[in-house]
């Protein structure tokens, strides 16, 4: 089963909820076609192989949550061919969890979305974007999910780092900065996108994201360099995706620029 990464075309950011300390937030998140893949297959005990991954990972808290929720106990073994970079802000760790909890329902028999979606959430703010990999507005703390319209095709030419960065790294320098958005701000832009409006290329962690890992900077003005129509941080970063309206422009952009992946938007 393939495991798509994701790429956030706009995300707006609040400050903490006295309820529990999360962000709300609201984004338009793009599935594209970098993708690991996940397979499961029976065995004599749990286990997840994932080469070059060492230590826990999402996926063995998938398989442990879904059990605790379903009663499911068949054990299984997970293997993970990794292909989206680790730590880059694309949802990686995320999307491998998300597949896992697919690929166990079906092997469960479990036909319960709310389930999964309740599951989900409490893994990780990204998984439930990616239960149902393709674009979608993600709202609250990413315990609100809806299905947007699949996009006209475009290009993105994604450009890894060398560097990781912690989310909660990146959200503590964004609370650092005072650049929370007030709560009817958000609520506007929920709207906006629920309404078919283009994501503007905002990106509220992008400013903590480069104060923590300078080498961003030089990487954004390579891809605009390139002819990107626009370029951002995906998520928390440190990957840096140009936008192109034109495939095409995005795949020769890619050939340009060391590293770089050319893909497109997962429909």
């Amino acid at each position: 089963m393939i495991a798509p990464g994701k790429v956030n075309l706009s995300l707006f950011v609040g400050a903490p909820r006295a309820e529990d300390g999360l962000h709300p937030l609201v984004s338009v998140v793009q599935a594209v076609t970098l993708a690991d893949e996940v397979s499961m297959a029976p065995a004599a005990r749990d286990e997840v192989i994932c080469p070059g991954i060492e230590g826990p990972n999402l996926a063995t808290r998938a398989l442990a949550a879904f059990r605790e929720a379903s009663g499911w106990a068949e054990p299984q073994r997970i293997t993970i061919t990794k292909r989206i970079p680790v730590a880059a802000g694309m949802g990686g760790g995320s999307a491998d969890a998300a597949a896992v909890l697919r690929l166990a329902a079906r092997a469960a028999g479990v036909e319960d979305p709310a389930l999964l979606h309740e599951v989900a959430f409490r893994i990780g703010a990204d998984v439930p974007a990616l239960l149902d990999p393709g674009r979608v507005l993600m709202a609250g703390a990413g315990e609100r999910v809806e299905r947007l319209a699949d996009p006209e095709l475009f290009g993105l030419v994604i450009v890894p780092s060398q560097a990781t960065l912690s989310t909660p790294a990146v959200y503590a320098a964004f609370d650092d900065l005072g650049a929370a958005r007030p709560e009817a701000e958000l609520a506007a832009r929920e709207e906006e996108a629920r309404a078919g409006a283009p994501p503007p290329p905002v990106n509220d962690l992008q400013d903590a994201a480069r104060s923590l890992c300078p080498a961003i900077d030089p990487v954004l003005e390579q891809v605009a360099a390139a002819g990107a129509d626009h370029t951002l941080v995906s998520g928390s970063g440190p990957t840096v995706f140009g936008y192109f309206h034109d495939p095409e422009h995005a795949r020769a952009a890619a050939a340009q620029l060391p590293g770089a992946i050319a893909v497109e938007p997962l429909r």
